[in-house]
């Protein structure tokens, strides 16, 4: 990529890119979908370049996807809501297949339904809702097995009007012997 499309954080039209945490370069990469357009396999390709099978596997699910447009790099991750991901489920649960959902509902590869499937296959549909951004919250002291401030309050009320009834009730007993 030029310089220029690093600063602005995306890719111009007619720049490409490839994502930093790619197994393989962009050469590779480049290469590899050369390959696919000459008719070559996604093993043999991988062979022919000197990259793993699964690296070539996964580029070629994206290659057949979109062409060429899977070696652009995408301005920002895409988030698919609730609805979209158990339709996409249920569409390969009902026996369409994997790269047919993700072509249809504009999927960026087959791998993202395959995570959703095995979601909602281990948590059921609480699987495919979004889960809560950042850091759990700290644990209380209630949760540690703690008391809360409130508790304390109302059992040191408890124990002055004890303490007080106790006190009345001897006052009462002295007042009564004299």
């Amino acid at each position: 990529p030029r310089k220029l499309d690093l600063v602005i954080g995306f890719l111009l039209p007619g720049s490409i890119s490839v994502l930093s945490s790619s197994k393989a370069s962009q050469v590779q990469r480049e290469r590899l979908v050369e390959l696919f357009e000459d008719g070559w396999g996604f093993t043999a390709a991988a062979r022919g370049v000197g990259v793993g099978v699964k690296t070539a596997r996964n580029l070629w699910d994206r290659w057949r996807l979109h062409g060429r447009l899977a070696l652009m790099r995408k301005p920002s991750q895409a988030f698919y809501s609730f609805e979209t991901k158990l339709e996409a489920v249920k569409r390969f649960l009902a026996g369409q297949t994997k790269p047919h959902i993700a072509k249809d509902m504009g999927l960026s590869s087959p791998k993202v339904l395959e995570r959703w499937i095995r979601a909602y296959r281990v948590h059921g549909e609480d699987g495919l809702r979004p889960k809560p951004k950042g850091r759990p919250p700290k644990a209380s002291s209630l949760a540690a097995g703690g008391v809360s401030e409130l508790e304390m309050l109302q059992r040191r009320v408890e124990y002055l009007e004890a303490e007080n009834a106790y006190l009345k009730a001897l006052r009462d007993l002295m007042n009564n012997e004299s």
